[in-house]
């Protein structure tokens, strides 16, 4: 689990495409602190496991299912990725729950100043805009954001100036693309509410009958 409080930014010093899956290799400092193998690093919101360890960078497998949901498959040498390690128990809770698994993508829109925040305007699909609040919780790009203002094909975040100096969100420009991380509570709660879901569950045969013909009555 990860709270969407980016602790620095790495570069992508490698990266190695297959057919339909790939290895990223990331030039860090900060969060290979305390990091083994197999431990969860969260790169642009997804989290990945680390495979190996070397001076200055580890990497990480990536799978179709990931490489499908997110922009980590346009990534490239030298681009820079927000990083995030696995909250410990002890850690400080300052964002919101991340699980690291991405919903699906947005397109930035626009970009826009207003004294000394940039708003941030991103288009999404109607899926993960249904489970968007004003004022709750989104993860873009692995960034913990309040969401300012809800539009019916847009959302967007206002950025002071710490979250655009210690992330990459300020680098983006319109058009570009960047992973989306709904709040997990209301994916559940959408779940449990959904009368399409709740109809496929099935019908227990125990009754009063079924009972009396095994002896329990």
């Amino acid at each position: 689990m990860f709270t969407g409080i980016i602790e620095e930014t790495g570069v992508v010093s490698s990266v190695v495409p297959g057919a339909s899956a790939g290895r990223l290799s990331i030039s860090a400092k900060t969060v290979l602190e305390g990091t083994k193998l197999g431990d969860s690093i969260a790169v642009n919101g997804v989290c990945l496991t680390v495979t190996d360890i070397s001076a200055g960078r580890f990497t990480a497998d990536v799978m179709p299912e990931t490489l499908r949901r997110s922009n980590l498959g346009a990534l490239k040498n030298g681009d820079r990725v927000n990083l995030e390690r696995a909250m410990p128990a002890e850690g400080r809770f300052g964002g919101h729950i991340v699980s690291g698994h991405i919903d699906g993508t947005g397109i930035i829109s626009s970009m826009k100043r207003e004294q000394n925040a940039v708003w941030v305007t991103v288009k999404a699909d109607a899926p993960i805009l249904a489970l968007i609040v004003e004022k709750g919780s989104v993860a873009i790009d692995g960034i913990s954001l309040t969401v300012a203002q809800l539009h019916s094909d847009s959302f967007a975040v206002s950025i002071i100036p710490h979250t655009g100096g210690q992330t990459t969100l300020l680098d983006k420009r319109a058009g570009d693309i960047v992973n989306l991380e709904n709040d997990i509570i209301g994916k559940y709660v959408q779940r449990l509410l959904d009368p399409v879901s709740a109809a496929k569950v099935p019908e227990s045969r125990i009754d009063e009958s079924f009972l009396m013909r095994n002896g329990f009555l």
